[in-house]
């Protein structure tokens, strides 16, 4: 019998209720890839980006694979009943279904809990006998030996001008609201090098000259990222990626992610309230040291993106909008923010639900655009308005020129700015249709 595997990678709905759509889709995943050349070679395989293209509701596969990353897992689990609704087998994985892994198994045949690598090939071979289990968890302590993702199966689509590529997985902070946390609980699991550069090169050969370091904190080890940065120097490509503030304190990694061809770096600073920090189990980061440490990675060459959150117990509607003037200040170049959720499994949903503050048991609307706990000092109503206001302030046209065009690095790179100037000129277009511009 002819074995086909159909893996989706849904879109998530817009505040009005559509599915959000992209003529080009410049993040892509790199699990589906993975799962993909970890499937025995007597399968078939297709690959859907729901953002980008339609997903084949009419498909001959038997078998089809569902990711559930942030608040498309309410796309996920309608897409999970549809295709049981017609007879196919649904396995669903991803990060939100790894934290309610009882919630989504109403939904499909079989959950994956976490890192699928370690039971993937098992759980095709028990739906060949026919002796599919409900749960597969392994918990993975290595990352080496890992195949080649199968790249193939995004290069025709219409996706951005580079690919992912991973070199660890974890973080060794423990910040209460993270899901990264959650599941890795410190752990920081690292590929060895020359596996990643490896699939670099091969990126490479592809014929792209740039990648994403698709990592939840690249600096979690700097001396195995040093080590790292020092081999990709050598490929000559350009590359981007996330990790914590604290890079900036190492000078000696600071030149070396330049001279390796590193663009970007996203930062996830949370807040600018140092109580606020703390009270997310973050006080290892200083705010009082942002600006210094944001200068210093500017000044390697290296441009600043930034992740923050609103609506911890120390914020008030006041203090969140005085997070626009934080920004403005520093000139970060592609800002993004969050209201603070408690996504389900974190130890920040452990804390409120125990306090009784979830004001909304609707998990599937959790989608950090929307207060779902009551804060300390003001109402959920008035922390989402504030949030969208702090939104439509930093994605002002005086802000957005300002950030963008009106500093030091256009000269040394106009480019370069004249794309964030347009990342930022979509993002305002989004915003001003209500949704958080995350989605690229």
């Amino acid at each position: 019998m002819k074995k086909k595997l159909l893996l989706i990678q849904p879109t998530p709905y817009d505040s009005s209720g559509s599915l959000i759509k992209r003529r080009k889709l410049y993040f892509v995943g790199l699990a589906l890839p993975l799962l993909a050349a970890l499937t025995p070679e007597a399968w078939e395989i297709e690959l859907a980006l729901e953002t980008i293209e339609e997903v084949d509701l009419e498909t001959d596969a038997q078998v089809i694979g569902i990711s559930s990353m942030g608040h498309s897992v309410i796309r996920a689990i309608e897409l999970a009943k549809e295709y049981r609704n017609r007879g196919k087998t649904v396995i669903m994985g991803g990060y939100m279904v790894s934290l309610m892994a009882e919630e989504a198994g109403q939904y499909c045949d079989a959950v994956v809990i976490g890192d699928a690598e370690g039971v993937w090939r098992e759980l095709l071979l028990d739906w060949e006998a026919g002796q599919l289990k409900k749960i597969y968890r392994a918990e993975l302590d290595s990352l080496e030996n890992l195949p080649l993702p199968r790249y193939d199966l995004l290069t025709d689509k219409a996706i951005g001008d580079f690919l992912p590529v991973q070199a660890g997985r974890g973080c060794p902070h423990s910040c209460s609201f993270c899901s990264v946390h959650c599941l890795y609980r410190g752990k920081y699991l690292k590929r060895s090098i020359p596996e990643v550069i490896r699939d670099i090169k091969y990126v490479k050969s592809l014929g792209y000259n740039r990648f994403l370091l698709l990592d939840d904190n690249i600096v979690s080890d700097e001396g195995y990222m040093l080590e790292l940065v020092r081999e990709i120097a050598k490929l000559k490509m350009q590359w981007f990626s996330q990790c914590d503030i604290t890079a900036a304190n190492n000078p000696v990694l600071l030149k070396a992610l330049k001279d390796s061809g590193c663009l970007v770096l996203s930062f996830g600073l949370e807040s600018i309230s140092q109580e606020s920090l703390d009270s997310l189990n973050k006080a290892w980061a200083k705010v009082q040291h942002y600006p210094d440490q944001i200068q210093r990675i500017r000044q390697a060459g290296i441009e600043v993106s930034t992740e923050m959150v609103v609506g911890t117990d120390a914020d008030t509607e006041e203090s969140i909008l005085a997070t626009a003037n934080f920004i403005a200040a520093n000139k970060i170049s592609v800002p993004r923010f969050y209201i603070l959720t408690p996504i389900p499994g974190t130890d920040l949903f452990n804390q409120l639900r125990s306090e009784g503050r979830i004001c909304n048991e609707n998990i599937y609307s959790y989608n950090g655009t929307e207060a779902v706990h009551v804060p300390a000092r003001m109402s959920p109503q008035q922390l989402t308005k504030a949030y969208w206001e702090l939104y439509n302030r930093v994605y002002s046209w005086t802000s957005i020129i300002k950030r963008t065009l009106l500093t030091r690095n256009f000269l040394a790179n106009p480019i370069q700015q004249l794309f964030y100037f347009l990342v930022n000129l979509k993002y305002r277009q989004d915003i001003r249709k209500g949704i958080p511009p995350n989605i690229i």
